[in-house]
């Protein structure tokens, strides 16, 4: 049974930053595609940043060019490094995984594409 574990969330004030982690167990090898997806008071959970075991990624657009997501396969840790936080960052961050999940092209990331996901962290941007 795969279990993701995410830290790192907190309170930050407008342009800091924040890195999570993402601890993962019960599974092995590299070919996983891993995910971070948020979600705020009232809103729909949306892809964040995704990463797939060849090392391709996916950003939405409003986090391009301010966050970036890395994984360790040795340690099988996924992080989100978050900089240049803004208030509407302010959500609940979920680790997701699913195997041998890969994209390309106009894909984008949707929560019935993951199958395994954590408890999720709180990061909170204030302004």
């Amino acid at each position: 049974q795969v279990q993701l574990v995410e830290s790192g969330g907190g309170s930050v004030q407008a342009g800091g930053s924040l890195r999570l982690s993402c601890a993962a167990s019960g599974y092995t090898g590299s070919s996983y595609c891993m995910a971070w997806f948020r979600q705020a008071p009232g809103k729909e959970r949306e892809g964040v940043a995704v990463i797939d075991s060849d090392g391709h990624t996916w950003y939405a657009d409003s986090v391009k060019g301010r966050f970036a997501i890395s994984r360790d396969n040795a340690n099988h840790m996924l992080y989100l490094q978050m900089n240049s936080l803004k208030p509407e960052d302010t959500a609940m961050y979920y680790c997701a995984a699913e195997p041998g999940l890969s994209f390309s092209g106009s894909w984008r990331p949707h929560t019935s594409d993951f199958g395994y996901w954590g408890q999720g962290t709180q990061v909170t941007v204030s302004s």
